[in-house]
């Protein structure tokens, strides 16, 4: 759907494939260049869409580089195994977490203070004011004053 914003899921599992990816593309270009240095296949994407990089889109097929030196990890393999066990932890938490709720407490609390002020005010005047818009819609349809 494409006006839908990402869930924390979908963020979490982009950030998993994004860290995976470059992982696995410091390992093939330490060990030889990628493919035959052809670029990739031309996608069947809309031109208008090319532009667009999608979270799910892999990132390596962009980098069209095999004989760059990438030089040393921006981060140690402690730091991403860390920030990978948080990142885990935190989409077990969210898939957890319970819906929020469908209404605003501070509204909720307003309408229960309010309700039986409204009440009383209703049973007050209510009748009243059914018996003014009644008398006037008769007068209409007959074309007589009461």
């Amino acid at each position: 759907m494409p006006g839908r914003e990402p869930s924390m899921e979908d963020i979490l599992a982009s950030i998993k494939k994004v860290i995976a990816e470059e992982k696995e593309l410091r390992t093939t270009v330490q060990a030889g260049p990628i493919g035959d240095g052809s670029p990739a296949p031309a996608s069947e994407e809309n031109e208008d869409d090319a532009h667009v990089l999608e979270l799910d889109d892999p990132v390596v097929e962009e980098l069209h580089l095999p004989d760059v030196d990438l030089g040393p990890p921006l981060v140690s393999e402690d730091a991403a195994e860390a920030s990978r066990a948080k990142l885990v932890a935190l989409q077990e938490v969210a898939a957890a977490a319970p819906p929020p709720p469908s209404v605003n407490p501070l509204e909720q609390v307003v309408r229960d203070m309010l309700r039986p002020i409204l009440k009383e005010w209703l049973d007050q005047h209510l009748p009243a004011i059914v018996d003014e818009h009644v008398k006037r819609e008769i007068g209409r349809i007959t074309g007589q004053p009461l």
